[in-house]
């Protein structure tokens, strides 16, 4: 495991105690705050996975755990580390330059 999360690896993670419609349970998610931020920060932004599957702009569908999942950008939030539990690996290369298209698109005008 990497002595801090690294930028697009997966672990799973606990998001309770949730508000109203926050995502629930453990689950996997994408961390994708730079590694800048990961190394000295004690939170990370992370974006959980869901196996919902919805065909929308702001999600992707992608293959993880064998199974597949979509990642839910439009859940996107910053966590304590403490809440990252077991990690599962990184994203394929594709899926990073595909999930960060999909950033850039959220957060440009």
């Amino acid at each position: 495991m990497p002595s801090f999360p690294k930028q697009f690896s997966v672990y799973w993670f606990d998001p309770e105690p949730v508000k109203d419609s926050e995502i629930r349970k453990i689950r996997p998610c994408i961390v994708v705050s730079p590694d800048e931020m990961n190394e000295y920060l004690k939170t990370v932004i992370i974006v959980p996975l869901t196996s919902t599957i919805q065909a929308w702009p702001f999600r992707l569908t992608i293959n993880i755990l064998d199974q597949k999942s979509s990642v839910a950008c439009d859940q996107i939030r910053m966590i304590d580390k403490s809440r990252l539990k077991a990690y599962i690996g990184n994203l394929k290369s594709t899926d990073k330059d595909r999930l960060f298209s999909i950033l850039q698109s959220i957060f440009s005008e």
